[in-house]
């Protein structure tokens, strides 16, 4: 969102996106504080299968208070013979093979202990732990001192495996007999899918039919959480978690999601945009849901609910959404169409908007492309974003101003558009891609009444709401195109951008203003006319080049967004990144992690925003960029740039070009239960790679005011291959795990970050060769470990045994940088013993060496030997590694080159 200076939001930002925020942090003295993690955790919900559950803890205390004979105890409501009263089982120390992996250390001056229980159930419970220095001193609760709530598990047992048929009155008590409701066949194994649709009228003049009748209470009410997005104001999806307070205001639903104490989710989809029809979910004081429907068409319809229900959360949010789509799509023919945004959307990117300020001219964007340049920063793509336009200045602020003419504003860009774009083009070759913004209306303010565009296209005068929240008043009169012009307006519009000024592509924004347009009768006529021509034209002139942005209205989701008969576009996925407040950075990003749970489903490429590399959040809101799966947008003051983090993000390929390494999947958190707000982290679950041998990957995010230790499991990763091996690598710390089973209850990672701190966890699948002699060798690939996503920066690598004797890894980046490979015998090695080559030329033997991290990590740079070597790039980006590894040493040593000590294969 773009907005005047000193913008509002600043004092309103808790009260819209985050109620009800409690504090974090320790309620004991420092010298006293101890810090317990578990898993399952407190304050959230696990679920486990089978009759018993092994908890593990951590216990961080003081180091001089080590050797002191700490107890720690379960309490807990499972126990069957107590009939739901809470009772104690006591913790025992962790036998080495039973400590989680540690990634991240203890603070100095503690020392860290482990425990571990196996507990039996039988059906869900509530837990907490309790701890104590010596037999003689209370009992310590870990709710009391630290603020946490409860954990929670859900069971299933082996009964539970094959349920009877259940039926939607099974699932939502009190379902409202009036709604008409039916089976849908699923496409998503172990899932159920109903339909359910309720009348509503059709608009009388200007005044829309509405409905609200009651669907139900989901599970009877006897769910365990929830989880849903919610509009926090018209442009934008926010989530919101746990059974809401009943005094807190209606917030208008697209999606949610009731947990039952078994473990299944029950998942409701709000449908939107067929035949001019807006439906939203609402959650009343009593528990009810409620559908809330707008009709703006002339004849009466229904609105439409999607549930569904499954044992994996993905899987029912996949049924509803592609369910959804085939409504949506339902006589339309999807053309075969190309992926577009390959190149654009994997390069690094610069947005004027924070960076330059809101007072943009052609001298400023053209000081700070040469600024970056500078600084050796080639971005690929640049945004020109707003205040370029020619517009009029009518009222109190931007939301009345209205555009005048096509051309760029003449006092702060006197040489045209045309000129600024080709001067940029001559002075920065590494540019490919320049894009404009401008507002999906023309301007904030639509037209200006009185300006050229005014004159040349058929106007209407719309009245809109006050969309905004309390402090942004945005109501009255506007002047925009009518629809029987929208189309030629922006096929002119683009025409002029791409053909006359070389532009490639355009952010278009306040897309949702069409949504608060008051009446039935502009908003049935405009809003698909504008999405409708605004992309067609973008496709035509732009190849599909564009970002959508304030585009999370329920009609545009839907109508817009989950189509595929075009090409994904790249869209925004959260309100803006705001530098200056503070509470707004850790919200960012969880905002984003919840919103991709949604967005992923859609035919987009979800944007997390622009941020800066010199500020205090700036490596977390880097890390949560790398694993988000889209597009990365710097927007720096010119001068203040952290190199060195700019590098973790990028790298250079071997013609020259600066990339940016995104994983295959979008990134989404792996825990839509937990609320905002307490003592855990944000975990973040993406993939890269072909099924079965890519690399799975999560990031950590501490998202509380005080430091937070967790254990993770490494059943939690995306992707896993529940029959292979693993070993996971931390970026921050470097330190890499024993090798690790998905499948076992020891394979855990214990984690810790301070304040603004992240991490991302990259799992490399193992392979194993053993050769005649009894010999066993696992080797795995982390990719550049130099990057923060670096395991994205592999396009191929495979592992074969060569005649019994050595063991081939062909890896294939698409960037230079240090290449990291586990060899779990690479302490019984040197490093002469092992052949690393490109082009069949052995690299420079200073180029490769042992981690200092982890002695079974080989790291080879790339880079150095590409350059040292001499080597040149053929026709393609892509690097191809060849590394032989023996099954035992080599008696022969090399001391000047990683030459032949091993025969060629």
């Amino acid at each position: 969102m773009s907005t005047t200076t000193d913008t509002p939001m600043t004092e309103v930002f808790q009260a819209v996106y985050i109620p009800n925020l409690k504090p974090t942090a320790s309620l004991v003295p420092k010298e006293m504080a101890v810090s317990i993690a578990t898993y399952p955790p407190l304050d959230q919900v696990s679920h486990v299968g089978g009759t018993s559950v092994v908890f593990h803890a951590v216990l961080d205390v003081p180091k001089d208070l080590a050797q002191e004979p700490w107890e720690l105890a379960l309490w807990h409501s499972g126990d069957r013979e107590a009939r739901g009263a809470w009772t104690e089982a006591a913790f025992s120390p962790s036998l080495p093979a039973q400590t989680p992996s540690v990634l991240h250390e203890a603070d100095t001056g503690l020392a860290r202990l482990f425990f571990s229980l196996t507990l039996p159930v039988w059906s869900a419970f509530s837990f907490t732990v309790k701890f104590r220095q010596r037999p003689d001193q209370p009992w310590r609760w870990a709710r009391d001192e630290h603020d946490i709530d409860d954990g929670q598990v859900t069971v299933s047992q082996d009964s539970d495996m094959e349920d009877g048929p259940v039926d939607l009155p099974d699932l939502i008590g009190n379902l409202n007999p009036e709604l008409a409701w039916a089976s849908r066949t699923s496409q998503c194994p172990g899932t159920s899918l109903w339909s359910v649709k309720a009348h509503v009228g059709g608009a009388i003049g200007d005044t829309p039919g509405s409905a609200s009748p009651s669907l139900g209470v989901p599970y009877a009410g006897q769910y365990v959480k929830e989880f849903s997005l919610v509009r926090s104001w018209s442009p934008w999806l926010v989530p919101r978690q746990g059974k809401r307070d009943p005094t807190l205001k209606l917030e208008d639903a697209v999606l949610c999601s009731f947990l039952s104490p078994q473990g299944k989710h029950l998942v409701l989809l709000a449908v939107s945009g067929l035949n001019n029809i807006v439906t939203v979910l609402r959650k009343e004081a009593l528990g009810a849901t409620h559908l809330h429907i707008q009709n703006d068409g002339t004849k009466a319809g229904v609105g439409i609910i999607l549930v569904s229900v499954g044992k994996n959360f993905e899987s029912a949010v996949a049924a509803t959404m592609y369910h959804a789509r085939s409504l949506v799509m339902a006589g339309v023919t999807v053309p075969v169409m190309p992926e577009w945004y390959g190149n654009y959307i994997d390069g690094l990117g610069y947005c004027t908007w924070n960076g330059l300020g809101q007072e943009l001219t052609a001298d400023k964007v053209a000081k700070a492309l040469d600024t970056l340049a500078e600084n050796h920063i080639n971005i690929t793509n640049l945004i020109i974003d707003d205040n370029w336009q020619d517009i009029d200045y009518r009222g109190a602020s931007q939301w009345q101003h209205g555009w005048m003419d096509f051309e760029a504003e003449p006092r702060t860009f006197p040489n045209g558009l045309q000129a600024l774009v080709s001067g940029i083009r001559s002075r920065h070759q590494n540019i490919r891609y320049v894009a404009v913004w401008h507002a999906l209306l023309g301007y904030w303010g639509g037209l200006a009444p009185d300006g050229a565009l005014a004159q040349t296209y058929r106007t209407v005068e719309v009245e809109r709401t006050d969309f905004a929240p309390d402090s942004l008043p945005v109501d009255g009169k506007m002047t925009v195109v009518a629809k029987e012009d929208v189309a030629r307006f922006y096929n002119d519009f683009y025409r002029f951008l791409a053909e006359d000024c070389g532009v490639d592509g355009v952010k278009t924004d306040g897309q949702f203003i069409l949504d608060t347009l008051k009446g039935a009768t502009p908003r049935r006529e405009l809003i698909d006319s504008y999405v409708d021509a605004w992309m067609d034209a973008s496709l035509r002139h732009f190849s599909g080049n564009v970002i959508s942005c304030m585009s999370q209205t329920p009609h545009i989701l839907f109508q817009n967004q989950l189509r595929n008969d075009r090409p994904a576009f790249i869209c925004r996925n959260s309100d803006d990144y705001f530098p200056n407040d503070a509470a707004s950075h850790p919200w960012h990003v969880w905002s984003n992690a919840h919103n991709s749970l949604l967005t992923h489903h859609l035919n987009v490429v979800p944007d997390w925003d622009m941020f800066q590399t010199v500020h205090e959040y700036a490596g977390f809101h880097a890390a949560a960029r790398c694993i988000s799966g889209g597009p990365i947008w710097i927007t720096d003051v010119p001068g203040q740039h952290d190199i060195g983090l700019i590098r973790q993000m990028t790298g250079t390929t071997t013609k020259g070009k600066t990339v940016i390494f995104r994983p295959s999947s979008i990134g989404r958190t792996i825990s839509q239960y937990t609320k905002y707000g307490g003592l855990n982290l944000l975990k973040i679950g993406a993939y890269h790679g072909r099924a079965e041998t890519g690399s799975p990957i999560m990031g950590l995010f501490n998202i509380s005011t005080v430091e937070v230790t967790e254990i993770v499991p490494l059943s939690g990763f995306f992707g896993l291959t529940p029959s292979g091996n693993y070993v996971v690598r931390s970026h921050v710390t470097g330190k890499v795990t024993a090798e690790l089973e998905p499948c076992l209850c020891a394979s855990l990672l214990t984690v810790t970050l301070k304040t603004r701190g992240y991490d991302i966890l990259s799992a490399a699948p193992l392979s194993t060769f053993r050769n005649a002699g009894g010999d066993q060798l696992s080797v795995a690939n982390f990719g550049l470990v130099g990057k923060l996503t670096g395991s994205a920066a592999i396009l191929n690598s495979v592992a074969t045994e060569v005649a019994g004797r050595r063991v081939l890894i062909v890896t294939t980046l698409k960037a230079l940088g240090v290449l990291g490979i586990y060899i779990s015998t690479l302490p019984k090695l040197s490093i002469g013993d092992l052949m690393v080559t490109i082009r069949g030329q052995a690299i420079p033997f200073h180029t490769g060496s042992v981690s200092k991290t982890d002695q079974h990590v080989l790291e080879i740079d790339i880079e150095t030997a590409w350059n040292e070597m001499g080597l040149e790039s053929g026709w393609a980006n892509e690097v191809e590694v060849k590394i032989t590894i023996p099954f035992q040493a080599d008696a022969r040593r090399e001391t000047g080159t990683m030459e032949r000590v091993i025969p060629n294969p």
